[in-house]
């Protein structure tokens, strides 16, 4: 059976206190829209996402599905009618999803499905240990759904119902518009609710069912202090994903990960790592205390740090070494290459086995454009140099400590570039009294 999605995106986040959209907010370093669309793909044939105006950040990070925009907002109802055009000859399921509320988990989506084949409308529902102004579901002696009340709406007696609902429906795309179209906006706030649909299709003799997952996947983002809460329930998650997958992780809850980190089996990771966006480690690489990696990729028996920088655009091949407070940028260290202490190295090609002497630096950029230096195969770089790019250490060079390189230096050659030493004797500290 064909499926749609439609993804309500649409809040502008007003209590979060923000000029940007709620579901452009981050968890684990991806917009809250990117993790529901991830959970999305792939079992959904169709996926529409409805955003405000003026928010194009927005269905950039949707692209390249549909976008649909609701000019009004009135109402959560008419936020998931707004798709009905594009679902005019669409005679398969449509489900009904929020972008804050991305920790929803793919199996509990699944799960959403397989209850709508034996229902005319599955919706989800939690059990939160605070109720608090959630809406209730309203259940008949059977067990069976008959509709869903607003918090605003209910009586006191509705209030304590202990089941919640999450706002997630699923039903057959033709039955969900028609009754999108039948939805009126006479209630407290004066809205358009998604929820009625549940009323009106028991009302037209159709069965409804709540299937119920964990308050922690189906929790809203309104707020800095809940995206806060979500973003610890999305670490503890990716935490214990990477220990099932294989890899160590010395103090787990100081470790923090991006949704797409990637870590082989036997890697090992010490105490306050963090790892932003486009990482991955290579088996039996080991990255100690203090770390920041971002937009890197590195080998196999690796070691990196501790107090080690990767920005974006570092490969680090198989067994080379990161030591202490040294930073790479779009830098390759090859194979077995070793950068122990305290240098910076920009935009750089450096050979295998290469071994860059503590303090180093490459001056990568003149205040108008980036230059790249490339360092050959068994090169030695003596502490305290600089090498301003662009220039060219041959394969096995040696550069003298001290040096300031600024001419390429041919293969097995010796470059020195400091100056002369002179000694003054008699005119030390004493003779200055």
């Amino acid at each position: 059976m064909m499926r749609a999605a439609i993804i309500l995106a649409a809040g502008l986040g007003t209590r979060m206190v923000s000029r940007q959209p709620k579901a452009l907010h981050a968890i684990a370093g991806r917009p809250m829209l990117g993790h529901l669309i991830d959970a999305c793909a792939g079992l959904f044939d169709r996926i529409i996402v409805v955003v405000g105006p003026g928010m194009e950040s927005l269905s950039a990070i949707a692209a390249p599905h549909a976008v649909v925009v609701q000019q009004d907002r009135l109402g959560t109802g008419h936020a998931a009618a707004q798709a009905a055009p594009l679902l005019e000859d669409f005679s398969g399921d449509a489900a009904v999803l929020y972008a804050d509320n991305p920790l929803i988990t793919r199996a509990t989506i699944e799960r959403l499905l397989a209850a709508r084949t034996d229902a005319d409308l599955a919706l989800l529902a939690m059990r939160p240990a605070d109720p608090g102004r959630y809406g209730r579901v309203i259940a008949d002696a059977a067990g069976r759904v008959q509709r869903i009340v607003e918090y605003a709406d209910a009586s006191p007696a509705e209030r304590d119902e202990a089941l919640c609902n999450a706002g997630v429906i699923c039903a057959a795309a033709p039955d969900l518009l028609r009754w999108l179209g039948a939805v009126r906006n006479d209630n407290a706030k004066g809205e358009y609710y998604l929820t009625d649909v549940v009323g009106l299709a028991v009302a037209e003799g159709r069965s409804a069912v709540a299937v119920e997952a964990p308050e922690a996947e189906l929790r809203g983002i309104n707020t800095r202090a809940e995206l806060a809460e979500a973003e610890a329930a999305m670490q503890a998650r990716l935490r214990a994903a990477a220990m099932a997958a294989g890899a160590t992780l010395q103090a787990p809850e100081t470790v923090f990960f991006a949704s797409d980190t990637r870590l082989a089996a036997d890697v090992t990771v010490g105490p306050h790592v963090v790892f932003g966006p486009g990482v991955s480690v290579g088996e039996g690489s080991e990255i100690r205390a203090f770390s920041h990696l971002e937009g890197a990729r590195i080998g196999r028996d690796c070691i990196i740090g501790p107090y080690a920088r990767l920005r974006p655009g570092t490969v680090i091949e198989a067994r080379a070494h990161v030591g202490n407070f040294v930073e790479l940028k779009a830098t390759t260290l090859g194979e077995g290459a070793k950068a122990n202490h305290l240098s910076y190295l920009g935009d750089a090609s450096i050979g295998a086995g290469a071994n860059i002497g503590a303090g180093t630096i490459t001056c990568n950029y003149d205040g108008v454009a980036k230059h790249r230096t490339d360092i050959g195969e068994g090169a030695f770089i003596g502490s305290n140099s600089a090498l301003v790019a662009p220039v060219v250490v041959g394969a096995q060079a040696l550069v003298a400590a001290g040096s300031t390189i600024t001419d390429d230096v041919p293969a097995n050659s010796l470059a020195i570039a400091r100056s002369r030493q002179s000694v003054k004797p008699g005119r030390g500290t004493k003779s200055q009294k």
